[in-house]
């Protein structure tokens, strides 16, 4: 009998693992063919120099890592930030107050409201950017209605309003997440102690709310960073993002090391981004 008993708990164990493999295995399998073996490609051009007519030349070199402080990459990068940053801070002006809004309505106009917020996301990306242009090119709608003829096409604020637009829901979303679970007891408590409507959104909600704020920050940054769509099609070749830069030295320059280098250091920032994310949530 004491075989038995044994065999039993191995049994379990066997198949326990092989459920968790079956399980895993479709996702493991996407995760290693369609990013660590592309990782893993780019990672190893970033050491190799670029051929005579384009490519690669598996010749050892740091000469794209130099080429990554160079003056122009780097203004590059910044005007990248800058604008990744505007955007996110406009969205998250926008969409708090909107959030906040939908999560006080009653609970029928709070699904009117959600799908009309990510309804936009139910037509074309390029359709939408291309919107934009009939918009605000010079006999467009928003000049018809002002009276102007205004150039408000090509531009670095055309750029943050085309991001904006693009990706507000992304910054609605999880703030309303946020705030719909916060318990309204809190709230009630802090008006009858006296807090105003001020103190209460300044010392429970808001505090309280931190970790959706974080969260659509992070979606709203990383793809405006390195977005190059919106850039091209109502930026011009006025305004170069590092998505735009990438892209260009694959397609354009055919330089594929260096283009593999500034996806690297994309990456490095967005791994950043990401922890500090992480590191703020569980400060909050």
């Amino acid at each position: 009998m004491k075989p038995e008993v044994k065999a039993r708990p191995v049994s379990r164990w066997w198949g326990r693992r092989l459920g968790a493999f079956v399980f895993l295995s479709p996702g493991v399998t996407y995760l290693i063919v369609l990013l660590l073996v592309p990782l893993a490609l780019v990672l190893s051009n970033t050491v190799f120099r670029r051929g005579r007519f384009g490519g690669v030349v598996y010749e050892f070199t740091t000469e794209n890592f130099q080429r990554l402080v160079d003056p122009l990459y780097l203004g590059v990068v910044v005007t990248s930030l800058k604008i990744a940053a505007l955007t996110t801070l406009v969205a998250l002006l926008i969409g708090y107050p909107t959030a906040y809004v939908i999560a006080q309505l009653p609970r029928k106009w709070k699904t009117v409201a959600l799908v009309a917020i990510v309804l936009p996301f139910w037509t074309n990306f390029i359709i939408r950017v291309y919107a934009w242009i009939i918009l605000l090119s010079g006999p467009g709608l928003v000049n018809s209605l002002l009276g102007t003829h205004m150039e408000l096409l090509y531009k670095q604020g055309t750029i943050v309003a085309g991001l904006l637009y693009s990706y507000l829901p992304l910054m609605v979303l999880p703030l309303y997440s946020a705030i719909e679970r916060l318990d309204p007891q809190l709230r009630e408590a802090s008006a009858n102690l006296g807090a105003s409507g001020f103190t209460t959104f300044r010392k429970v909600t808001l505090p309280l709310t931190v970790p959706g704020v974080l969260t659509g920050c992070l979606f709203v940054f990383v793809p405006s960073f390195g977005n190059f769509v919106i850039p091209e099609i109502l930026g011009g070749s006025k305004s170069i993002m590092v998505g735009n830069l990438i892209r260009d030295q694959f397609l354009k320059a055919r330089d594929w090391p260096f283009g593999a280098t500034l996806a690297l250091a994309l990456i490095a920032v967005l791994i950043v981004l990401l922890l500090a994310q992480a590191w703020a949530a569980r400060r909050a």
